[in-house]
C-alpha cells in the first residue's frame, strides 16, 4: 500500500510542472505596445505596478511630501508640553496626514489636470503621464530643499549638480528629507523656547522657597498647558506649519 502511495505521489510530482506550464499559457504575456508615441503595457503589468506602488506608499509619503516636517514638529510640541503621550500617536499621525493633504492639494490638483485626466482620456501614454507628474512633484520638492543639501548628495553620488538642470530623483529625495528635518528642528526650537522659560521660572521659584523635593515638572505642566491654550497654540502651530511650505 505504501509503495502504491509513493508511486501516486511521484506521478503527481511529475505532472505538476506540466500543469503549471498549461496554466501559464492562459496568463497574458508581458507585451509593450506603442500608443500615441509612448509605451503602453499589458493590463496585468499595470495592476502589478499599482499594487507595488501601494506597498511603498508610506515610504513615498515620508520622502516626497510635507508629512515629515509636520509630524516631527508635532512630536517636538508634545515633548515641550511635557505630556509625551497626549495627544496620542494616532491623533498626531492623523492630524499630520490631514495637514499634508491640505499642503499638497495644489500639487495634486495640478498633477490631476496635467497628467491623470489626459491619461484617462487616452491623450497621453503611461510614460508621458508619469514624466509629467514627476516633474510637478520635483518642483514642489526643489522649493523646500536647500541647495547645500542637493550639492552634498550630488557629490556623494558622484554626479554634477547644476540648479538649472534636471535633478535626479535619487539625489533629490534624500536632500529633500534632510532639508525637511532641518526645518522641522528649527521650528521645534522656537516652539520649545517659551516652555523652557516656564520650566526655568518654576524651578527658580521652588528653589527660592526651599521646596527641593518637589519636581518642577509637576508644577510647570499646568502653567504650560494654560499658556498654550491662552495663546491659541494649535492655531498658531498649524498656521505656521502650513505657511512655512513654498508651494
Amino acid at each position: 500500500m505504501n509503495k502504491i502511495a509513493r508511486n501516486i505521489i511521484f506521478f503527481l510530482l511529475l505532472m505538476l510542472p506540466l500543469s503549471v506550464y498549461a496554466d501559464m499559457q492562459t496568463i497574458p504575456m508581458v507585451v509593450a505596445k506603442q500608443a500615441n508615441g509612448g509605451v503602453s503595457y499589458n493590463l496585468s503589468i499595470k495592476i502589478l505596478a499599482v499594487m507595488a506602488i501601494l506597498t511603498v506608499l508610506p515610504a513615498l509619503l515620508i520622502t516626497m511630501s510635507a508629512f515629515t516636517r509636520i509630524v516631527v514638529v508635532l512630536a517636538i510640541l508634545r515633548q515641550g508640553l511635557g505630556i509625551p503621550n497626549v495627544p496620542s500617536n494616532q491623533i498626531v499621525i492623523g492630524l499630520s496626514l490631514i495637514m499634508t493633504l491640505f499642503v499638497m492639494m495644489p500639487v495634486l490638483q495640478k498633477m490631476n489636470e496635467t497628467s491623470l485626466q489626459p491619461y484617462i482620456q487616452g491623450k497621453v501614454s503611461e510614460q508621458q503621464s508619469l514624466d509629467s507628474s514627476s516633474s510637478i512633484l520635483k518642483k514642489f520638492m526643489l522649493k523646500q530643499t536647500r541647495k547645500t543639501d542637493l550639492k552634498i548628495f550630488s557629490e556623494l553620488s558622484k554626479t554634477k549638480f547644476s540648479p538649472s538642470e534636471n535633478v535626479s530623483m535619487l539625489v533629490l529625495m534624500p536632500a529633500f528629507v534632510t532639508s525637511e528635518l532641518k526645518t522641522a528642528f528649527e521650528i521645534g526650537f522656537l516652539i520649545l523656547l517659551p516652555f523652557l522659560i516656564i520650566d526655568i521660572v518654576v524651578a527658580s521659584v521652588l528653589m527660592s522657597m526651599g521646596m527641593m523635593m518637589l519636581s518642577p515638572m509637576v508644577i510647570s505642566l499646568p502653567f504650560k498647558i494654560l499658556f498654550f491654550v491662552l495663546v491659541d497654540g494649535w492655531t498658531l502651530i498649524i498656521t505656521s506649519l502650513i505657511t512655512s511650505f513654498r508651494v
